[in-house]
């Protein structure tokens, strides 16, 4: 039973972490001034008039070169932590890792030619 008590400041924590962004949307919706402009509809770039459209296509690629990088944003991060906490790493450890990394290169492999076929 005391386990289950010690969990509670976590749990606490989470509540409060999943409500504040849906209750600070919500009085976002009540202290917000509710007096529309044509200034308020202008596109703001860098403090400076608009030059022609502001709705541009951009490529594939872009969005695919940025999933790329996140994805390995995330995977440095964990591998980082990973190894800190466990600092003396056994070899069947740096094996499963070895494995995790070659996975996730022939997912960038495949991304990065499935790419190339994009741009012809």
């Amino acid at each position: 039973m005391s386990l289950i008590v010690s969990y509670i400041p976590l749990a606490a924590l989470g509540v409060l972490a999943l409500g504040f962004a849906p209750l600070a949307w919500w009085m976002s919706r009540f202290l917000r001034p509710k007096k529309p402009s044509q200034w308020q509809d202008d596109t703001y770039e860098c403090g400076s008039e608009p030059i022609g459209v502001a709705r541009v296509q951009f490529r594939f690629q872009y969005y695919a070169f940025g999933i790329i990088f996140v994805v390995f944003d995330l995977v440095a991060t964990f591998l980082a932590l990973w190894a800190v906490a466990y600092s003396a790493l056994s070899t069947t450890a740096t094996v499963f890792v070895l494995v995790f990394l070659g996975i996730l290169l022939l997912g960038v492999a495949y991304a990065l030619k499935k790419e190339e076929t994009i741009w012809i």
